[in-house]
């Protein structure tokens, strides 16, 4: 069974769902302004999986069924999400985003900087609209965790080092903080069970670390032509994955701990990328990696237990799977 299927597979008991929460998105996407609707366009033909949106049901249909503001909330994390891609694009100087150009070396940074920011204006509308201080409570504090833990990413590329600790930190702001809103947001939307809210957090927490640790994997190991991103990035821009730091917490020889320094220091290429690659090989990097992400999938899928069971809560379980199989 290909990815694709696979993915059909999870959604399909909330497919007539998703096309309420698509209609949320492509409204809230609208604009006067012509150049805003062509790039509008663009992102909704070269859109990616909707994974968050998805969680955002899931969870509200486990937790009694979705609202109207259901399909809100789904849209608005989507837009949340789309947002900060953009941005990071512009910043992380991305030539490619899903296998597409980005909208930055399309349109300049200029402008995917203002379209970024016209969509952000579009997240705080539906806030609004929302009518629950309670949703926007969460997203406000997930917008500020969402840029505290990019920075800290950005402190540990000017010293070149991070502790494990701060690793997970950092992660738990800039990946998992969205993806445990949206599972949030379905719980509070329908229900609001302190209980289900509860076990959606740690179930969209601990998914949302075995994405980005996911992600560590691809970014060493992934072709570039399989996950439509630009290989080896986060090395080029002296990022710490933690492949890398548990590399680096190794016994290195003084010439293997002075070659991986070199290539993060100078965001070498080539065989310089090879060289690195070899040594947190060989030292149990990788696997060590692989390690944490089952274990991280397997407590997101633990904290599914206070759900009845249903089709929605085996698709919330599969997703766990498909995160540890997938290859983009």
């Amino acid at each position: 069974m290909t990815e694709t299927t696979e993915l059909k597979r999870i959604i399909e008991p909330i497919l007539d769902d998703l096309k309420v929460f698509q209609d949320e998105f492509e409204l809230a996407l609208k604009s006067e302004v012509r150049l805003i609707n062509v790039i509008a366009r663009y992102l909704l033909n070269h859109k990616g999986k909707a994974i968050r949106p998805i969680l955002t049901i899931l969870t509200a249909r486990v937790s009694g069924g979705p609202t109207v503001n259901s399909y809100k909330a789904a849209a608005m994390v989507e837009l949340l999400h789309l947002a900060t891609l953009m941005h990071d694009d512009v910043v992380d100087e991305a030539k490619r985003r899903r296998g597409f150009p980005t909208i930055h070396k399309i349109w300049k940074n200029k402008t995917a900087i203002i379209m970024g920011d016209f969509i952000l204006s579009q997240v705080l509308t539906n806030l609004i609209r929302l009518r629950d201080f309670e949703a926007l409570d969460l997203i406000s504090d997930t917008a500020k965790r969402l840029s505290s833990g990019e920075m800290l990413q950005i402190e540990s590329s000017f010293k070149k080092s991070m502790s494990e600790e701060t690793y997970f930190k950092m992660v738990q702001d800039k990946t998992a903080s969205l993806i445990s809103t949206c599972c949030e947001l379905g719980v509070i939307t329908t229900s609001k069970d302190d209980t289900h809210q509860s076990a959606a957090k740690d179930y969209g927490e601990k998914l949302g670390v075995a994405f980005q640790i996911k992600d560590d994997l691809f970014d060493i190991l992934g072709a570039s032509q399989d996950t439509g991103k630009d290989a080896n990035k986060d090395v080029t821009k002296n990022m710490i994955t933690l492949p890398i730091i548990h590399t680096l917490s190794s016994p290195l020889s003084r010439v293997e701990r002075r070659q991986m320094k070199k290539t993060l220091s100078n965001g070498a290429r080539g065989s310089d990328i090879a060289r690195l690659k070899n040594i947190v090989s060989d030292h149990g990097g990788f696997d060590y990696t692989k390690k944490k992400l089952q274990e991280f999938s397997d407590q997101a899928i633990g904290a599914l237990a206070p759900f009845p069971d249903s089709p929605y809560k085996r698709s919330m379980v599969d997703l766990c799977l498909y995160n540890v199989q997938r290859t983009r």
